[in-house]
């Protein structure tokens, strides 16, 4: 063995150190999570002075308006009279109401939790970004050529985006716990089933697209999984409102996590902003996989399974959005559209490459 490939070896095994020592640090943030959500409660005083406070508000943005009236003996008097409010709604027809306080529910120890978790998050990303990078390293070439690089890239981006979002001041922090679990059981999955030794990419791999049409999906799937949680939330939440609309009573589980979690209008409008936003990329991810395809294998479209669920992708995605704008398919049937549309694209992320055989399966998977 020469230096140079006995380097690229233990350039891999500190890969490999990387994403378990990653995987540790996210085992932390999850219970730190767990902690924000268990222990992060709205006390009765809490509850308080947070209606104290929106009526205070809603009173001072309504204003008031000061009418002279005059008396009989000549004299005037002034009657202050209250402005109607004006309640702006994201959706027509939707409730009046407003955002939850958060995971740590607004409370101290709660939000010390969530503090935690966030700086673990931080951490478990810093390690893990470090591990791909070192992958990267000991192939000497992007680390996109099978589905175990594939998934230990994709977990790193779905955390950037999350962390990036958070930097942007987004009400956001709900998203932590739903992630994280999600990224260990990705790299579970990545460790176990999917682990693939370093290797060269085999011919049709060498170009410059690889760079293009594979960052550009892993981050377009990123995105679309944050749409997909806000988007499962959202049917939960709504079902809350709804049955506290109708004079139920939930139980005081669905109560402590519904109450804490954005309007479910909010949720709605922010998970079709997200999908919107990154449309256009996923448009162009399929336009530049068909260039790579021409280059490769002398033809742009062949409907290869990877390519044909691709498209089927995008038509489930373009059906939802041509419904939220022009059919005027807002809350719950436009958020099953979405999920179904997420569910393609999982199906052409797992089962298009681990269960079906086709020009885009290397590696094994």
């Amino acid at each position: 063995m020469n230096l140079a490939a006995a380097t690229n070896e233990n350039l891999a095994h500190i890969s490999n150190v990387l994403i378990y020592s990653s995987m540790a640090v996210y085992l932390l943030a999850f219970f730190a999570h767990m902690a924000e959500w268990l222990f992060g409660s709205r006390s009765k005083v809490g509850r308080t002075a947070a209606a104290l406070t929106q009526k205070a508000a809603t009173q001072a943005a309504a204003g008031s308006v000061k009418v002279q009236v005059k008396e009989k003996n000549g004299g005037t008097a002034v009657l202050e009279l209250e402005r109607p409010s004006v309640v702006t709604r994201a959706v027509s027809g939707t409730r009046d109401v407003p955002d939850g306080p958060g995971a740590s529910g607004g409370d101290e120890q709660g939000d010390l939790y969530g503090r935690i978790a966030v700086s673990l998050t931080v951490l478990a990303f810093l390690v893990e970004a470090s591990g791909v990078l070192t992958r990267a390293l000991s192939v000497q070439r992007a680390p996109w050529g099978n589905m175990y690089e594939f998934n230990i890239t994709f977990s790193t981006v779905a955390v950037a985006v999350y962390l990036g979002l958070l930097l942007a001041k987004k009400n956001i922090g709900w998203l932590g716990l739903p992630l994280v679990t999600t990224v260990l059981l990705d790299l579970g999955l990545a460790v176990t089933v999917l682990y693939t030794a370093s290797d060269q990419l085999v011919p049709a791999l060498h170009s410059y697209w690889l760079y293009i049409h594979v960052s550009t999906a892993i981050f377009c799937g990123a995105v679309f999984y944050v749409g997909a949680v806000s988007t499962l939330l959202y049917l939960f939440r709504d079902a809350y409102e709804n049955k506290l609309a109708n004079g139920g009573t939930p139980g005081k589980f669905a109560t402590s996590v519904m109450e804490r979690l954005p309007a479910a209008a909010s949720l709605d409008k922010f998970s079709y902003r997200v999908n919107a936003a990154v449309f256009p990329l996923w448009t162009f991810t399929i336009i530049a996989g068909a260039i790579w395809a021409g280059d490769a294998w002398g033809r742009y479209w062949g409907w290869d399974p990877k390519e044909t669920w691709s498209f089927i992708t995008w038509v489930a995605y373009a059906c939802y959005l041509h419904a939220r704008a022009t059919a005027g398919w807002k809350g719950r049937k436009a958020a099953y559209l979405a999920l179904i549309a997420f569910a393609c694209w999982l199906f052409n992320y797992y089962g298009v490459n681990i269960f079906v055989t086709g020009k885009h399966s290397y590696a094994g998977v």
